[in-house]
């Protein structure tokens, strides 16, 4: 049986979806945007801001999962420019520094609220 993960410092989903699920000993996110809680928008600045923000509140979920960013078996990364992808790496290692997990990154058409970069995770809990 699944439960619903709700982090108190990851911003509200902007639709009808949770920060994530449980299910067993693993953690399934929701995609992080750049949104800034306390803001409520997405971030000010570029990819670099943006990815630091989506990476942020992503370790958030899973850290309200039961997990943390060493966890992590499998990341998906949205970036909206493929030109971005050497900044978006240099923010990424700075959250992952050894070890890193499984990746797939590629570039979409467009990503909610004209973000530029939106990722989501899989991991397990401690």
């Amino acid at each position: 049986m699944s439960k619903v993960i709700t982090s108190k410092t990851a911003p509200d989903a902007i639709g009808p979806y949770s920060h994530g699920n449980v299910f067993g000993n693993l953690i399934f996110t929701s995609g992080q945007l750049p949104v800034c809680k306390e803001k409520g928008g997405i971030v000010d600045g570029g990819v670099v801001e943006q990815s630091y923000q989506s990476l942020v509140n992503l370790r958030s979920v899973i850290e309200a999962g039961g997990g943390d960013l060493n966890t992590v078996v499998k990341t998906t990364c949205y970036l909206a420019n493929i030109g971005d992808f050497a900044a978006f790496n240099e923010v990424y290692a700075q959250f992952f520094k050894t070890e890193c997990p499984a990746r797939s990154c590629f570039a979409v058409k467009d990503l909610p609220m004209g973000a530029l970069v939106e990722i989501e995770a899989i991991a397990y809990r401690k």
